[in-house]
């Protein structure tokens, strides 16, 4: 699970440097920070998926808790949102 969370936060600071780069592409016309994080994303967005699998089959989760984790994916910032949601699961499981 401790990697899958890395990946995670890995995963979501790559999709927002990639948000960032978005603007760079289209107004300053440099889309060399849109081709390099695009590819650097795609290779992480595999490893989360990969991860995301793994975690789920390990801890036993419901398909709401695996749609849930795949949902944040999508949501800029929501891998941030996610990890504090199993921070609080975790920390719940041990009380």
């Amino acid at each position: 699970m401790k990697f899958f969370r890395i990946v995670s936060l890995v995963e979501g600071v790559s999709w927002l440097l990639l948000l960032a780069a978005m603007p760079l592409k289209y107004a300053a016309g440099w889309p060399f920070g849109v081709q390099v994080m695009g590819r650097i994303h795609g290779g992480l967005f595999v490893a989360f998926i990969i991860t995301l699998a793994i975690a789920a089959t390990e801890a036993g989760w419901k398909a709401s808790q695996v749609a849930r984790a795949f949902g944040a994916s999508f949501v800029p910032g929501g891998a941030f949102w996610l990890e504090r949601q199993l921070r609080r699961e975790e920390a719940a499981a041990k009380a």
